[in-house]
């Protein structure tokens, strides 16, 4: 319902907040994150500075860290301070993306405009061009399904931050280091490197084949909190279908719905949220760098929230092992 109904601010409100906002909070959550939408000077230049050889989730991890040093909150622990900072850094940690991306392609930043929705200025800032309204309703509509999915890797690790104490800052921090992993957050520019591996439809069945005899890990597809399908993925199909504008892209969603097909044919496993999204992101012009990125600036909304709840009723997070090493052995008395 949020999907088909909201937006991403409404959601981003309702997961920081519990409740969906009135017209009024609405309005006043856009206004304060739009004046966040602020990168000091010193930060500016620093992303220019990280050699352009630098993974951009490394340059992410690298803004998220710096932002705390200008953040009036960051020693502060207390409800509403953390939900101050998570305003900001859902407001800043676009334009890092967005600031590092012009620098990397040879073009000045672009200055966010208050008549944009958040997805809006996210498109205009990357492309400096005004964004077409199915770009902004398909990125929306990504922001929204990215938004939160409960115990995922990157939001335990910002919650065993949380638990010893440490500041919001380094929990984000600590979540998007999690979130670089292939296994986690770039499953969807593996994605596209599949569907580009492909190339047709005709090639498709017997690539899947092969890669399934030959054990090849095939991204986007199984989850493992969704046994019977992934209900998020289905959004972003229609999506893909109105993006499809060029005989490649529609030549691409064929390819995709033939190894969809044969992949739940011969293992049973549906396709998640990172099979459409690689394919939208693609359609929309977005070079696959940005991809997980993309990802960071949603669930920073998600990871935030759990860093609060964490904070509102806090044990630290301290797991056991289990040792399965050696038995144990006597010191030897001759050495």
């Amino acid at each position: 319902e949020l999907a088909d109904h909201s937006n991403f601010e409404e959601v981003a409100f309702l997961i920081l907040n519990g409740e969906l906002p009135s017209p009024d909070q609405l309005a006043a959550f856009r206004k304060r994150v739009y004046y966040a939408m602020r990168l000091p000077d010193a930060i500016s230049g620093t992303l220019a500075a990280i050699p352009a050889t630098a993974n951009f989730m490394d340059v992410m991890r690298t803004g998220a860290s710096m932002l705390a040093h200008w953040d009036d909150d960051v020693a502060a622990g207390d409800h509403d301070a953390n939900l101050r900072k998570s305003e900001r850094l859902l407001a800043q940690l676009p334009m890092v993306m967005a600031v590092r991306h012009r620098h990397l392609m040879g073009m000045p930043p672009v200055t966010p405009r208050e008549d944009l929705s958040l997805a809006g200025n996210i498109l205009w800032m990357l492309r400096g061009s005004e964004p077409a309204e199915i770009d902004v309703k398909a990125m929306d509509v990504s922001l929204i399904l990215y938004a939160e999915h409960e115990f995922n890797a990157s939001t335990f690790t910002s919650r065993v931050v949380a638990s010893t104490l440490s500041d919001l800052h380094s929990g984000i921090t600590a979540a998007i280091g999690a979130l670089k992993g292939p296994l986690h957050g770039g499953a969807n520019e593996r994605v596209l490197d599949v569907l580009q591996q492909v190339g047709t439809p005709e090639n498709a069945a017997k690539w899947v084949n092969d890669a399934l005899v030959n054990k090849v890990k095939i991204m986007g597809f199984g989850h493992r909190v969704y046994k019977t399908g992934d209900p998020r993925a289905k959004y972003l199909v229609s999506l893909c279908q109105k993006l499809a504008t060029r005989p490649e892209y529609q030549q691409m969603e064929a390819t995709a719905k033939v190894i969809e097909d044969v992949i739940v044919r011969e293992k049973g496993l549906p396709p998640n949220l990172d099979w459409p999204s690689a394919r939208l992101y693609y359609y929309m012009g977005l070079p696959v760098e940005l991809y997980t990125p993309l990802f960071v600036v949603s669930r920073v909304v998600g990871w935030s929230a759990h860093v609060i709840e964490q904070l509102e009723n806090n044990r630290i997070i301290r797991p056991r092992s289990r040792y399965t090493g050696p038995a144990a052995r006597a010191y030897p008395k001759e050495c």
